[in-house]
């Protein structure tokens, strides 16, 4: 059971953002910048699904999912209450990061994920993905 009412809790899902998250985005573009990684911009809103960091040149487009909102195996914990809608709203998002990557790929660019508890419990791992790819 929730312990606040439908219009206090939407309001606060409202309030959550896709962009800028502290403990996602802003703390990987810190890590980039420490890395002197180069060449990336931000919510690249030029291309499908706005990828949270594009490397042009390399033509790499990088997402970090949050654990919740994209249904990571190892992290997501479905709601008690309101399934079927939350079920759906997951199955959606998965849906949709499927078909971006795909567009994406289709363009002629490499996608990479990674998981926001990547960037948590192993940041600098999570770095050292994004310059294999860079390489390669």
């Amino acid at each position: 059971m929730d312990i606040v009412d439908r219009r206090t809790r939407s309001r606060i899902m409202a309030a959550v953002r896709s962009r800028g998250n502290r403990s996602t985005e802003l703390a990987l573009r810190a890590r980039l910048a420490r890395a002197g990684l180069r060449g990336w911009r931000v919510c690249a809103d030029d291309l499908p699904g706005k990828p949270d960091f594009a490397f042009d040149g390399a033509r790499l487009a990088l997402f970090v999912d949050g654990c919740q909102w994209h249904g990571c195996r190892r992290c997501y914990r479905a709601p008690k209450s309101n399934i079927a809608y939350w079920s759906a709203k997951l199955r959606h998002n998965q849906d949709r990061d499927r078909q971006v990557t795909r567009s994406l790929r289709r363009a002629g660019w490499r996608v990479l994920r990674l998981w926001e508890h990547e960037l948590r419990l192993r940041p600098e791992r999570a770095v050292e993905r994004i310059v294999c790819a860079l390489r390669s």
